[in-house]
């Protein structure tokens, strides 16, 4: 019998080691807390046509399916992700320029457009621009590309893998470009932008020349 219970005793003991020794090894996994904020947008809107101002001043009409804006992200930007019609006014209110494409993030902090896919612009003067990829930086008054995009001016038509020019595209350049081609082969038939309405007076500046860049 003594021995009995000196046997259950010690079973008894060992079980509690393990059991002690099970919980000092357990591990706690554990995550970041999530914070909501870090995802969600300021604010959503569906089926905008809007103005937008800058400095008091009307300077765009913007037509697009989804506008999300967003300043927890880093950069803070207003998002466009099913395509954007845009128009751009001067300070008299004529339009200068017709902007399309599939995606679009406006960078407010940094004064930035960044255009993707399709990007279609027109002029007042005629001039057609066509690439896969646009940035207007309105700090510098300019735009650029860093992929193939194709020119059309009413004399001419450029392509190459690198473009800049003023925001008026009145004065640009086309880098590797691969000279002049038939209208035909670049103007889309489906272009949006080939039938938007010319709500302007007579263009008064001449058009513009190509211009290459100096330097290689």
């Amino acid at each position: 019998m003594y021995t009995l219970l000196r046997t259950s005793g010690l079973a008894f003991m060992l079980c509690c080691i393990v059991a002690l020794t099970a919980c000092e090894q357990a591990v706690e996994h554990t995550a970041p807390a999530v914070n909501p904020k870090d995802s969600v947008p300021t604010m959503v809107t569906y089926g905008v046509n809007t103005l937008i101002s800058d400095s008091g001043v009307v300077k765009y009409r913007i037509v697009t399916e989804r506008y999300e804006v967003n300043q927890v992200k880093n950069p803070p930007r207003w998002t466009f992700d099913k395509g954007v019609f845009l128009e751009e006014f001067d300070e008299n209110f004529h339009v200068q320029l017709y902007i399309q494409c599939d995606t679009a993030y406006y960078y407010d902090q940094q004064r930035l457009w960044e255009l993707r896919g399709r990007v279609r612009v027109k002029t007042k003067d005629g001039v057609r621009f066509y690439s896969e990829e646009l940035f207007r930086d309105e700090n510098r008054h300019e735009l650029y590309s860093n992929k193939f995009s194709r020119l059309i001016t009413p004399d001419r038509q450029l392509q190459g893998n690198y473009f800049r020019s003023d925001e008026r595209m009145t004065k640009y350049y086309v880098s590797n470009s691969k000279g002049s081609f038939a209208r035909t082969d670049i103007a889309g038939k489906n272009d949006s932008l080939s039938s938007a309405p010319d709500t302007l007076k007579e263009a008064v500046r001449p058009s513009a020349m190509p211009q290459r860049k100096l330097g290689g």
